[in-house]
């Protein structure tokens, strides 16, 4: 018996057979040709291309605004962290030290 690929930590390596491996290759191709024969392929690869389509449509902000916008949000994510430990401060403070 051959051995084609080995994965996991030394301590608990597996050998995976070619035998696993064509039997894993033929269960993927059966289901790709089931989706394939049923029409889900083609309907994905519609969904692609309208949603690329809409993608089109959308005004991107310019670099300066992404920026901008991630700015403020790093900022608003520092207040908010900053009033949560302020907070548990106090909480802290009445609930267990009193």
């Amino acid at each position: 018996m051959k051995y084609a690929l080995s994965y996991g930590s030394a301590s608990q390596r597996k050998i995976v057979s070619n035998t696993e491996i064509i039997v894993i290759a033929v269960l993927v191709a059966g289901v790709f040709g089931l989706l394939w024969w049923q029409g889900q392929i083609r309907r994905l690869a519609l969904y692609f291309q309208e949603t690329r389509e809409e993608l089109r449509k959308c005004s991107w902000p310019t670099w300066e605004e992404l920026k901008g916008s991630t700015a403020l949000v790093m900022v608003s994510i520092g207040l908010l962290g900053a009033f949560t430990v302020v907070v548990d401060f106090i909480m802290n403070l009445v609930f267990i030290k009193l």
